[in-house]
């Protein structure tokens, strides 16, 4: 794989970022671990997490799918310092009125949550899970500096920041000269295209953030699998995602198989390639169930769109 710097800061990352929601889920233990073995033996050097996978399986605790990966990173041979982990706060870790939210108080207790279950001494990119309105983001950034003026973390990031939430908080930064965003996680796919339409491409491209997809392949859609007027396959079946299964998408996703289908391609090397040919975009996180899906994701950052190509894919998405 050709690897490539996060955002401004000079970080060799692989193009692919594997996701992790689903360890503790979907994939139990021991398929996670094969999992992450496939990823490091494709060339991905990237993990992503945060600490409330998979909280919400009956039963599990927060921190299940960090605890999972801590667990492989002391059974593995592979060096924790080729790794790049990556980890989220704000989500409810607990029954208490200060388990979540983006507080002083709970970042700080966090961040020694995810350190102890990561088994690590330090997080390559720490990043905001959601905006918290209840908390200024000038005690948010202050306490980040902290940790990264401390060692606990390297990098600092966002998920799910709209670019005004963005702007606001990379202003404050600069002000204070505080550790800066050097990322935006979001949901962007050749289905989802509102990082276009809400303006967060270009505030990125002006800012040097990296934007970081996920939810790719629209949750399964752009593989193909699920068929217009048949059962959906995979997470498609979840409530959440139904606004997916739309006439409008099918469309798409049927002109995308044939353009896929005459360059002997696959679906997921076509929505994943054009997602990293996009400027602002360095890396896209994927998720898999197999280590095969692994791989098949890991093919999907080989292939390199040429214009023309991109020119016909933009005929065929709007």
């Amino acid at each position: 794989m050709e690897y490539k710097s996060l955002g401004r800061t000079g970080l060799k990352v692989s193009p692919l970022c594997l996701g992790t929601m689903q360890f503790g889920w979907t994939a139990d233990e021991t398929l996670s671990h094969r999992i992450l073995s496939a990823a490091v033996e494709a060339g991905i050097n990237f993990i992503d997490t945060a600490d409330v996978y998979s909280r919400w399986v009956e039963g599990n605790p927060g921190g299940v799918a960090e605890t999972i990966i801590g667990n492989w990173l002391r059974q593995s041979a592979f060096p924790r310092d080729q790794l790049v982990i990556a980890t989220k706060v704000k989500g409810k870790m607990g029954t208490g009125p200060n388990d979540e939210g983006l507080s002083r108080k709970h970042i700080l207790q966090a961040v020694e949550g995810s350190l102890q279950r990561l088994g690590t001494d330090y997080i390559d990119l720490f990043m905001l899970h959601f905006p918290d309105p209840l908390t200024p983001i000038e005690d948010t950034l202050e306490t980040m500096n902290q940790l990264v003026e401390e060692g606990k973390v390297r990098e600092i990031g966002c998920s799910n920041f709209d670019p005004a939430q963005l702007g606001e908080a990379l202003d404050v930064s600069a002000r204070g000269d505080l550790a800066s965003f050097v990322c935006d996680q979001v949901e962007y796919s050749m289905v989802h295209r509102d990082p276009e339409s809400n303006g967060l491409t270009q505030t990125c491209l002006e800012t040097g953030v990296a934007l970081i997809p996920f939810y790719p392949l629209a949750s399964g859609l752009l593989t193909g699998k699920t068929k217009r007027g048949e059962a959906p396959q995979g997470r498609l079946q979840m409530d959440r995602y139904q606004n997916f299964l739309t006439d409008e998408n099918f469309d798409l996703v049927e002109a995308l198989e044939a353009y896929s289908r005459a360059r002997d391609l696959s679906m997921v090397e076509v929505a994943l390639g054009w997602l990293l040919a996009q400027e602002a975009v360095p890396v896209v996180t994927v998720g898999a169930t197999t280590p095969e899906q692994v791989t098949a994701n890991a093919r999907g950052a080989d292939w390199s769109p040429t214009g023309d190509d991109l020119a016909a894919l933009r005929a065929i998405t709007g």
